[in-house]
Protein backbone atom coordinates (compact mmCIF):
# COMPACT_ATOMS: atom_id res chain seq x y z
CA UNK A 1 0.00 0.00 0.00
CA UNK A 2 1.18 3.48 -0.69
CA UNK A 3 1.54 6.20 1.88
CA UNK A 4 -1.39 8.11 0.37
CA UNK A 5 -3.75 5.14 0.66
CA UNK A 6 -2.67 4.56 4.27
CA UNK A 7 -3.34 8.21 5.09
CA UNK A 8 -6.78 8.05 3.44
CA UNK A 9 -7.64 4.94 5.48
CA UNK A 10 -6.45 6.68 8.66
CA UNK A 11 -8.50 9.82 7.97
CA UNK A 12 -11.66 7.86 7.12
CA UNK A 13 -11.26 5.67 10.21
CA UNK A 14 -10.78 8.77 12.37
CA UNK A 15 -13.91 10.43 11.01
CA UNK A 16 -16.04 7.29 11.39
CA UNK A 17 -14.69 6.72 14.92
CA UNK A 18 -15.48 10.30 15.90
CA UNK A 19 -19.02 9.99 14.50
CA UNK A 20 -19.64 6.72 16.36
CA UNK A 21 -18.32 8.01 19.69
CA UNK A 22 -20.11 11.35 19.46
CA UNK A 23 -23.46 9.53 19.17
CA UNK A 24 -22.92 7.48 22.36
CA UNK A 25 -24.90 8.76 25.37
CA UNK A 26 -22.84 10.20 28.21
CA UNK A 27 -23.87 7.40 30.62
CA UNK A 28 -22.28 4.79 28.36
CA UNK A 29 -18.91 6.49 27.81
CA UNK A 30 -17.19 5.02 30.88
CA UNK A 31 -18.30 1.38 30.37
CA UNK A 32 -17.55 1.72 26.66
CA UNK A 33 -14.06 3.03 27.41
CA UNK A 34 -13.25 0.25 29.85
CA UNK A 35 -14.66 -2.36 27.50
CA UNK A 36 -12.56 -1.20 24.58
CA UNK A 37 -9.27 -1.22 26.49
CA UNK A 38 -8.61 -4.73 25.19
CA UNK A 39 -9.21 -3.53 21.64
CA UNK A 40 -6.77 -0.68 22.21
CA UNK A 41 -4.20 -3.21 23.38
CA UNK A 42 -4.66 -5.15 20.14
CA UNK A 43 -4.21 -1.91 18.20
CA UNK A 44 -1.00 -1.27 20.10
CA UNK A 45 0.32 -4.74 19.30
CA UNK A 46 -0.54 -4.25 15.64
CA UNK A 47 1.25 -0.90 15.56
CA UNK A 48 4.31 -2.43 17.21
CA UNK A 49 4.37 -5.29 14.71
CA UNK A 50 3.92 -3.12 11.65
CA UNK A 51 6.55 -0.64 12.85
CA UNK A 52 9.02 -3.45 13.47
CA UNK A 53 8.50 -4.72 9.91
CA UNK A 54 8.62 -1.29 8.26
CA UNK A 55 11.50 -0.75 5.85
CA UNK A 56 11.16 2.94 4.98
CA UNK A 57 11.88 5.71 7.47
CA UNK A 58 8.54 7.41 6.77
CA UNK A 59 6.64 4.25 7.61
CA UNK A 60 8.64 3.85 10.81
CA UNK A 61 7.77 7.41 11.78
CA UNK A 62 4.07 6.79 11.14
CA UNK A 63 4.35 3.56 13.13
CA UNK A 64 5.90 5.45 16.03
CA UNK A 65 3.04 7.96 15.91
CA UNK A 66 0.55 5.05 15.89
CA UNK A 67 2.28 3.49 18.91
CA UNK A 68 2.17 6.78 20.83
CA UNK A 69 -1.52 7.35 20.03
CA UNK A 70 -2.44 3.77 20.92
CA UNK A 71 -0.60 4.08 24.24
CA UNK A 72 -2.41 7.33 25.02
CA UNK A 73 -5.67 5.50 24.35
CA UNK A 74 -4.74 2.54 26.55
CA UNK A 75 -3.55 4.71 29.45
CA UNK A 76 -6.58 6.97 29.15
CA UNK A 77 -8.86 3.94 29.22
CA UNK A 78 -7.24 2.64 32.38
CA UNK A 79 -7.49 6.06 34.03
CA UNK A 80 -11.17 6.34 33.17
CA UNK A 81 -11.81 2.81 34.42
CA UNK A 82 -9.94 3.54 37.66
CA UNK A 83 -11.97 6.73 38.14
CA UNK A 84 -15.20 4.83 37.49
CA UNK A 85 -14.30 2.16 40.04
CA UNK A 86 -13.43 4.83 42.64
CA UNK A 87 -16.95 6.22 42.29
CA UNK A 88 -18.39 2.96 43.61
CA UNK A 89 -16.20 2.82 46.73
CA UNK A 90 -17.41 4.33 49.97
Amino acid sequence: MTLLSLLVIFIVASLVGYKVISDVPALLHTPLMSGTNALSGVTLLGALTITALATATGYRFLGAVAIILAMINVVGGFLVTHRMLRMFKK
